[in-house]
């Protein structure tokens, strides 16, 4: 932040990191000359007054009338509410958005005996300084689906006798600025689609007539959506906050949370406050910016980073004052938002170098409070919103309001049960979708907790989903910022992350660097996607936008491995993959319980599983090896470990079985292809034969002198091995392994060409193929279902659906002929028959080897006969595809079987 701009003693933030204003003279800058005197801040941070939260906090005037939510919220306490219950079956933690609407759903499930505290008053950390725009669209089909039940609860709520206005259904233009942005839009429509939502694009001409105040310079068209509209922060959540009041919920104000108490198990039993400790089987923490601080007190680390993040406010121009049903505007390519706010316009957007603020620990006293206006930040957003309404160079501003955010790394929202700490349930890290999410994180926690389940996929938002990486705060602080940057800053496909790069190298680093890897990044991996032999290794980063939605420069790169794999080898650093050892007397207790396959085999075995949940719904996706009679190894994909590691310790006894992470200590390396066998057998003393060591087992063999695990599987649909080597001697073997294949062909290989061959052979991806909506049956993983071995969790659900038969199959579909080399397929694209949307593509890409594009889609068994045409929308357009065979590549698997 500028000079005179301080933050709070105590407080450590990160710096912007490479956006500077230039200095010129700019029609921000001039504008910002006329902004009114205001008084100054007091002390570290401006701190407003009660009243001034109680409505949409640019139009202050507004007063709260008797009888409204927050006179219904703010009524004086009984007596018993003062002296505060000793116990509650639920305790809810923050009396935001998230915490309110939680507390409203499990009372309408019938869950009445909850407290909801918070430790200001409602609505008093990020809720009432949020600007309130609330749109159906999103780049994330889960998060899509939950905005379209939180605008349906708003308008509910507004429906229902004695309420108030707070919900502004005034409609929405997302405008394309750019032609690639205009492509982004109709590929998203497509997505859009294929969940459900009737949404195009339309023309700048349609554009200018809804909102007239528009520039029609480098307009390209937009997306109207007119359900769409804003809400009133604190009045919104006050109303939901009242309705759960009387449905017999108890919510306490200014009481702060000062320790969390656990038992033998580690399970929560009491929240300590300042005015005395309640018993309680559950808590669910919805403490905003200050989760990760509650999420600390039971000893559990979660990456939620406040951003700084800023709203300016307009008084009204005279001859183009707004009317109340003016629609919410978004450009992103001039990185802004704004809507009607009193007849002017509120403004605000998503810098592209956001600032971090209090990375350590948010104050327990910054309740009601706002940072000091930061203008150099704001100049960019004010730039880009002049651009594209020019009109507002004349405006004069009325104020411009501060208010940080908390950001998760991905700028998803943290929700679900906290692993290895029963009863412990997460709201929180909303990140830019606090009101669009907010009413959904409410109805989908209370399902999950009265119900067992959430109502619909959710694996994108599980509170599980990061890993010990992140940590540290200052790798979690600028995986915020940049997914902060990109929440409006078009990101392509082959974009890669550019901050924080190199937080965990592999052994192999400078090996893959001399063979002309580029870098990708996973979970702070850094992993070769592709290689260009003869040139020095690099980090994929801002290059890799060059290309935006075409075909990539390194497309031919790519096919070039993918053949070296399927013709002779392709040598691999898989040193990212997650490893878990899974130990002690009942490890095959628990991992029987777990998996759907039968883990119970002689030690040297490997078993493809899944892990399922209730409903028979696949949560993991792995393998597991039996080293010894209580000795496992689970292998799991490299974003995927510490949500497998959570599920296993969610349900792993209090003793008897110990899981650790090994991932750190091991390389991994893989070798496949037809000349796999050779190569390995040049380099080793141990019998690599098919007798010796065949398909799905497990062996210790010498490879150039060292001991090294080799497990006969693959991902790529050939002949081959993944070898787990100590780091310290990963070098000598990758050496000997090349050293004996370069005479045969071989040559080191990316995760991109990776992707190419295990879709030929069409096998699954977990988060994208399969996720938690989806069972064994309908992905076409019954093969792994052992329903005789005994009981496991999902077993029930599993012996009803084979019985009954599945209603959606995942198939395998080709598009002929192939795109144009500007398109590609990406995933997510909508498929129909006969003109009607039957689902969206899960994986896509190019087989080199077939030479088509294909892709993975669910469909009713009747639509899912091979050779069933089908049509695929990719950027506005409609392209004939088919059903093909499941499995397009060796079929009957006998390459695997060499």
């Amino acid at each position: 932040m500028r000079e005179g701009s301080r933050l709070p003693r105590g407080t450590r933030s990160l710096p912007r990191g490479g956006w500077a204003p230039s200095g010129r003279a700019s029609s921000a800058a001039a504008l910002r000359e006329r902004v009114p005197s205001t008084p100054p801040a007091h002390g570290r941070h401006r701190r407003l007054p009660v009243a001034a939260i109680s409505t949409s906090y640019c139009a202050p005037s507004i007063g709260v009338a008797s009888g409204t939510p927050a006179d219904r919220v703010r009524r004086r306490p009984t007596r018993r509410e003062r002296e505060m219950k000793s116990q509650a079956r639920v305790i809810i933690i923050g009396g935001g958005i998230a915490g309110c609407s939680v507390a409203f759903h499990l009372a309408e499930k019938g869950w009445t005996d909850v407290v909801l505290v918070d430790k200001g008053e409602l609505t008093s950390g990020t809720t009432w300084h949020a600007a309130g725009m609330v749109t159906h669209f999103h780049t994330s089909p889960t998060l899509m689906r939950m905005r379209q039940y939180s605008i349906a609860l708003y308008r509910r709520l507004q429906a229902e006798p004695g309420s108030v206005e707070h919900w502004h259904e005034v409609g929405s233009l997302r405008v394309a600025s750019s032609r690639d942005q205009l492509r982004f839009l109709e590929r998203q429509v497509g997505m859009a689609k294929a969940i459900g939502l009737d949404v195009d694009t339309i023309s700048p001409a349609e554009s200018l007539r809804i909102f007239p105040l528009m520039s029609g310079d480098n307009l390209y068209g937009a997306m109207y959506l007119p359900g769409d509209g804003w809400i009133d922060p604190s009045g919104a959540t006050m109303e939901l906050a009242a309705r759960a009041r009387q449905l017999g919920v108890e919510i306490l104000t200014g009481v702060r949370v000062t320790g969390i108490t656990r038992g033998a198990r580690g399970e929560v039993t009491a929240v300590e406050t300042h005015r005395g400790a309640i018993r309680t089987e559950c808590i669910v923490n919805a403490g905003g910016m200050w989760a990760a601080q509650i999420a600390a007190m039971v000893g559990v680390s979660l990456p939620i980073t406040p951003l700084v993040h800023q709203h300016l406010a307009t008084k009204p121009m005279p001859g183009h004052e707004l009317g109340r049903l003016t629609p919410c505007l978004r450009d992103p390519e001039n990185l802004v938002y704004m809507r009607e706010e009193v007849g002017g316009f509120l403004i605000g957007g998503f810098e592209r170098s956001p600032v971090a603020w209090s990375i350590d620990g948010v104050p327990w006293d910054f309740t009601q409070t706002l940072l000091p206006s930061d203008w150099a930040l704001f100049d960019e957003i004010l730039e880009g919103a002049i651009r594209r309404v020019p009109v507002l160079a004349k405006a004069e501003l009325a104020h411009l309001v501060n208010g940080p955010e908390g950001i998760t790394p991905d700028s998803r929202p943290l929700l679900g049960p906290l692993p290895g700490v029963p009863g412990f349930w997460m709201a929180a890290g909303l990140s830019h979708t606090g009101f669009g999410a907010g009413g959904a994180i409410g109805a989908i926690l209370a399902d999950w907790l009265v119900d067992g389940e959430p109502p619909y996929d959710v694996t994108e938002l599980n509170v599980r989903r990061f890993g010990s990486v992140y940590a540290d705060r200052a790798y979690a602080a600028e995986r915020a910022r940049e997914s902060y940057r990109y929440y409006y800053m078009l990101r392509y496909p082959h974009d890669e992350n550019e901050w924080a790069r190199g937080r965990r190298p592999s052994p192999l680093d400078a090996r893959l660097a001399d063979a002309g890897a580029v870098f990708g990044e996973k979970n702070g991996w850094e992993r070769a996607n592709y290689f260009e032999p003869g040139t020095a290794g690099r980090r994929a980063g801002t290059d890799q936008r060059a290309w935006g939605w075409a075909r990539p420069r390194f497309f031919e790169r790519v096919g070039a491995e993918h053949r070296a794999v399927r013709e002779r080898a392709g040598l691999f650093d898989f040193t990212s993959f997650g490893k878990l050892d899974v130990t002690g007397p009942g490890a095959l207790a628990l991992l029987q319980r777990l998996a759907d396959n039968d883990v119970d085999r002689p030690p040297g075995s490997v078993v493809y599983t899944q892990f399922l949940n209730p409903r028979g719904g696949i949560e993991s996706d792995l393998t597991i090896t039996r080293w010894a009679e209580d000795r496992f190894r689970v292998t799991t994909g490299s974003n995927f470990l510490a949500s497998d590691l959570g599920w296993i310790r969610m349900h792993m006894p209090s003793r008897g079985v110990e899981a650790r992470d090994v991932t750190d200590q091991l390389a991994c390396i893989g070798l496949w292809g037809p000349a796999a066998r050779r190569v390995l057998a040049r380099v080793t003393t141990s019998d690599v034969s098919n007798e010796a060591l065949p398909y799905m087992s497990a062996r210790w063999i010498d490879l150039a002198g060292v001991r090294v695990q080799a497990q006969r599987v693959t991902y790529v649909g050939e002949l081959g091995w993944e070898l787990y080597v100590p780091n310290e001697h990963a070098v000598a073997v990758w050496d000997a392994l090349l050293g004996a294949g370069r005479p045969l062909g071989v040559e080191p290989a990316g995760y991109k060409a990776v992707d190419s061959l295990r879709l030929e052979k069409g096998y699954r991806y977990w988060s994208s193929d399969l996720t938690p909506a989806e069972n064994p049956y309908e992905a076409g993983l019954g093969f792994c279902v052992r329903l005789h071995k005994g009981d496991f969790i999902g077993r029930d659900a599993l012996l009803r659906i084979k019985a009954a038969g599945v209603e959606r199959k995942l198939s395998t579909i080709t598009l002929t002929p192939a795109l144009p080399h500007d398109s590609d397929l990406y995933g997510g694209e909508a498929v129909y028959a006969d003109g009607r949307v039957m689902g969206r593509l899960r994986s896509a890409g190019w087989g080199y080897t077939v030479g088509k594009h294909i892709g993975f889609v669910y469909l009713p068994p009747a639509l899912a006969g091979t050779g069933t045409p089908l049509e695929i929308e990719a950027f506005g357009t409609r392209h004939a595809a088919e059903v093909a065979p499941d499995v397009l590549y060796d079929p009957a698997g006998a390459r695997l079987r060499l």
